[in-house]
């Protein structure tokens, strides 16, 4: 931060002083600084060569540029200054933990910068309810202020080791410091991410295929594109009547293969993230006190059967509603935590009794496991679990912060603007084929999901990952994940991740809703 405010000072003083020179140097240094600008500023008016003016209109040409000059200049330095007191006040909070009464009853610094990296991603993206270009204004902001933030990625070091030359010629080994592995990998990638996402957005900038219309419009005016989830507060894309031309539908697709890539990705760096905190001991406390009791009898019965099918399972148990499903997200993942620490246990005491296996606990886990990660990839929009609320509420590694939420608001927005188009492309098809709209579409056959509910299905099928192709087609599974990597390869995203287990594929695209 210090290094920071430091640059801005120092750009303010040199500007001032580039400025006091021109206002009251000597007359070589006004000449010598307008002449770089005679011509340009003539050529803007179309007049004559300054040499061709009375000498008059020329010392009136001088002084017009040095004002232009000055102003400029006097604009520039205004910017700095505001910026720098604006960040002096971002970090000052971020420093008294959110507490502005200075009394230390705020909350970690790691909590603090997650916090203001979701504060700031509301303020600055909102509801994106159209597939619009942000404005220079909200863009400049944004990374400005991101950088601001994840400026305290530079300062967070290990030491690694490293050669140097001795005076007499010999090698010795010494250690140096670098970037945390996990920052110098992840946070190159996720700033692709983010610039990918912004030039989505820009490629929408003059599009005059498809338009929105007002709150206000009247059912005769939405017609059959009238929204029939409940999102009823999103605004209705209106296409031609003969529907959206080849090269726009073209370059739909194209945008929404580029966000499925980047949701992937960020939802790979979130959930590894996510494996990696430590589980807190008020998640841990807050346990029952074996597997059962936290799975309840029908649904332990369920998983510990002798054949057992992940799709069965959830074609059979109740997931009508978003609370329902993450109730059972929440008991499957306390169960699998109960689990782990009995199977971890030193003094080989367990609730278990010698009547179960370790074998077949380790098959109980991995069966819970697989339930998750169908419920992940089928529901992409579920809110986080307690698990992940707890460990970010409770984590302290600043770096796993940043890392978290800026993967997370990432994810979120590559949601968003995958639901944007959407329901484009879905209007578009009503265009092209009327029937559609009174038939039930798949949005409306998705869960109650929250979030962007009305494209779950169509999300899913994107992802490559709803449970018929979990069971009937790991192949092609396998052969998208690789089509992610190549793509990952090419667009130069080096994620860092390692081999993990169910809560891969955990982490949630919202902000957590119990912070404090």
């Amino acid at each position: 931060m210090v290094g920071t405010l430091g640059l801005f000072n120092f750009r303010g003083k040199n500007e001032k002083r580039r400025s006091k020179s021109m206002s009251v140097g000597n007359g070589s240094v006004l000449e010598g600084s307008a002449a770089g600008n005679e011509e340009a500023a003539a050529g803007t008016q179309g007049s004559d060569h300054p040499s061709d003016l009375p000498e008059s209109d020329q010392n009136e040409k001088l002084r017009q540029v040095m004002d232009d000059l000055a102003a400029t200049f006097q604009a520039r330095e205004k910017q700095l200054l505001t910026d720098m007191e604006q960040m002096k006040e971002k970090f000052a909070k971020l420093l008294l933990g959110e507490d502005m009464s200075g009394g230390g009853k705020g909350v970690s610094s790691a909590l603090a910068l997650s916090n203001a990296i979701t504060n700031l991603a509301a303020s600055v993206f909102g509801e994106q309810s159209r597939l619009e270009p942000m404005t220079a204004e909200r863009k400049s902001r944004w990374r400005k202020e991101i950088d601001w933030l994840l400026s305290v990625s530079d300062c967070i070091v290990e030491f690694v080791p490293s050669q140097q030359k001795a005076k007499d010629g010999s090698n010795m080994e010494i250690m140096v410091t670098k970037q945390r592995f996990d920052l110098l990998m992840n946070i190159p990638a996720l700033r692709t991410l983010d610039t990918m996402l912004l030039d989505c957005l820009d490629s929408f900038k003059d599009q005059d295929e498809f338009y929105y219309l007002s709150k206000d419009a009247t059912d005769e005016e939405k017609g059959n594109s009238k929204r029939k989830d409940d999102k009823w507060w999103l605004p209705t894309v209106k296409v031609p009547e003969q529907g959206l031309s080849d090269a726009a539908k073209k370059n739909l697709q194209s945008q929404r293969e580029a966000m499925t890539q980047v949701l992937k990705a960020a939802m790979s760096i979130n959930a590894q993230v996510l494996t990696e905190m430590e589980i807190p001991e008020n998640y841990l406390d807050s346990l029952p006190k074996n597997g059962r009791a936290s799975l309840g009898d029908s649904t332990y019965r369920s998983i510990t059967v002798e054949f057992f099918d992940p799709n069965q399972f959830l074609a059979t148990t109740d997931l009508s509603s978003e609370h329902k499903i993450l109730d059972l997200k929440n008991r499957i993942e306390a169960s699998i935590v109960i689990w782990k620490r009995k199977m971890h246990q030193k003094d080989g005491k367990s609730a278990w009794s010698s009547a179960v296996s370790y074998e077949k606990r380790e098959l109980f886990e991995d069966r819970a496991e697989t339930i998750l990660r169908i419920l992940k990839h089928q529901y992409p929009g579920i809110p986080q679990s307690s698990l992940d609320i707890s460990k970010i509420q409770y984590n302290r590694d600043v770096g796993q912060a940043l890392l978290e939420s800026y993967s997370r608001i990432l994810e979120s927005l590559a949601f968003t603007v995958l639901s944007r188009i959407g329901d484009v492309l879905y209007a578009d098809s009503v265009a092209r084929n009327p029937s559609q709209a009174t038939s039930k579409s798949p949005a409306n056959q998705s869960s109650g999901n929250d979030n962007e509910k009305s494209n779950l299905m169509t999300l899913s099928d994107l992802l490559t990952w709803s449970g018929d192709l979990l069971d009937n087609d790991f192949e092609d599974s396998k052969d998208c994940k690789d089509d992610l990597s190549k793509d990952m390869d090419e667009k130069n995203l080096n994620v860092a991740t390692s081999k993990v287990s169910y809560v891969e594929s955990l982490g949630g695209v919202r902000s957590p809703k119990e912070r404090h």
